[in-house]
């Protein structure tokens, strides 16, 4: 009998020794019972003695503080490091919990690509530090979407979306891409575009260049070209007299090729067609004020009114003999001239000056 008890003991006293170690490597979830000044959480674990999380096993960040997180009531999950830690208390883990968990989601979010958005925390000429679950991410300049210019510092503070591209969680490198989520939004937002446009759909649009033909329209997704002769009726106008970089107007395509993705667009703010009106209001014979809008050394183009040009050969400027324009006309000079010859069809109208010399004074050049 004897034997059998001290047997029983020693079989109980092994149980002991298993049940500790076996709780040693145990997670336990317990309720918060109170959280000292000191960052210490105090849990009852369902046990003979309340587990104990000190400040610096909640964090490896000494500035967190636990009832940011957690209030009395709460449930918290922890790994057992003793079971006593001297004091009659099991001491507990919760940072090592959450690192685990942590580290699963973040290998997670790598493996699946996702898309990740965090603070940018501090920044220098190679590029942008961010983190995650408390590991530290770097964007290089090259990666950060950064436009040329732009000072990188002007981001601390502000939340980017990346994706990881390089992941050594052992050596603590991992390396995060701003271009990749933005290229890959622009191509969705371009795709979807393309898919929509059409031929006689209206855009507001961005002036985001200028050129001697015309200027370039950013439509958001894509850009096109709005030729001189979109903008204005007037043939020697320049583009910068219409439309400045950065003005906002609506434009509707006019011409669409998508497979090699180009534009034609139109201008609503264009106006009528002044020489639809050039039949009831100009007349073989008749004399008109015009503007000498470009001098050519057959000729000058003379502007009857905003988009109407004529043409005085260089043979129907003078009844001396000259040999270019120039000699008898300047820029901007305003003269009386006679319509000799329409062709509406063609928008050819033809002036000359020559006839009203000798004529009334009415009829004289004005300057």
């Amino acid at each position: 009998m004897e034997n059998e008890k001290e047997m029983s003991f020693e079989e109980l006293f092994n149980e002991s020794l298993k049940e500790k170690e076996t709780k040693l490597e145990k997670v336990v979830t317990g309720k918060v019972i109170s959280i000292t000044s000191e960052g210490e959480i105090f849990v009852d674990i369902n046990y003979k003695a309340d587990g104990i999380i000190p400040k610096k096993e909640y964090s490896d960040d000494e500035n967190a503080n636990p009832k940011d997180e957690f209030k009395v009531g709460d449930t918290i999950t922890a790994q057992v490091l003793k079971m006593n830690d001297g004091v009659g208390n099991v001491l507990l883990s919760y940072k090592r919990i959450r690192y685990e968990a942590q580290r699963k989601e973040l290998d997670n979010k790598v493996n699946n690509n996702e898309i990740i958005e965090s603070k940018i925390e501090s920044a220098n000429d190679k590029g942008l530090i961010t983190s995650i679950y408390g590991k530290r991410v770097f964007i290089p300049l090259s990666l950060s979407g950064i436009p040329r210019g732009e000072n990188p510092e002007d981001y601390i503070g502000k939340n980017v979306r990346y994706r990881i591209t390089e992941y050594d969680i052992s050596n603590g490198k991992i390396i995060g891409s701003v271009r990749s989520v933005l290229d890959e939004e622009k191509k969705k937002i371009q795709d979807e575009f393309w898919t929509n446009c059409e031929v006689g759909k209206e855009y507001e649009g961005t002036v985001v260049a200028i050129s001697a033909y015309g200027a370039f329209v950013d439509l958001g997704a894509s850009q096109g070209l709005l030729h001189i002769s979109e903008i204005t009726w007037e043939r020697n106008a320049k583009v910068e007299d219409f439309l400045k970089q950065g003005q906002k107007i609506k434009v509707t395509i006019k011409e669409l090729d998508k497979e090699n993705k180009r534009i034609k667009l139109s201008y609503s703010d264009k106006g009528p067609n002044p020489w639809s009106l050039v039949k009831e209001k100009y007349h073989v014979g008749d004399v008109v004020k015009v503007r000498v809008a470009k001098l050519m050394p057959f000729g000058a183009f003379v502007e009857l009114e905003k988009g109407i040009e004529g043409l005085v050969h260089i043979s129907q400027i003078s009844e001396k003999k000259i040999t270019k324009p120039e000699e008898e006309l300047k820029i901007d000079q305003h003269v009386n001239a006679k319509i000799i010859d329409m062709n509406l069809e063609e928008q050819r109208i033809e002036l000359s000056i020559r006839e009203l010399e000798g004529t009334s004074e009415e009829y004289k050049e004005e300057i």
